[in-house]
């Protein structure tokens, strides 16, 4: 389907006729007695980031002024 492609090369324009051709070649292939065409799909998530150098840079490890228990035991442990 690639209804979300980023790539920043593709091409933008898939022309009508392409689609028609190949939804009646699937069709051919494909379709159930009733006209139905059944389909299975890959859904595929992915996510990128990468450091901005004008970004807040993380604290260092063990500088907090308080635990993650302590605070747990204040609020809660949400169960």
């Amino acid at each position: 389907m690639g209804e979300t492609n980023a790539l920043l090369q593709s091409s933008s324009i898939l022309k009508r006729e392409t689609v028609l051709a190949t939804a009646a070649i699937y069709d051919s292939m494909f379709a159930a007695e009733d006209g139905t065409v059944p389909a299975t799909f890959q859904v595929i998530y992915m996510t990128g980031w990468r450091e901005h150098p004008s970004q807040q840079k993380a604290k260092r490890r063990g500088s907090a002024t308080i635990s993650f228990h302590d605070i747990q035991k204040q609020f809660g442990n949400g169960s």
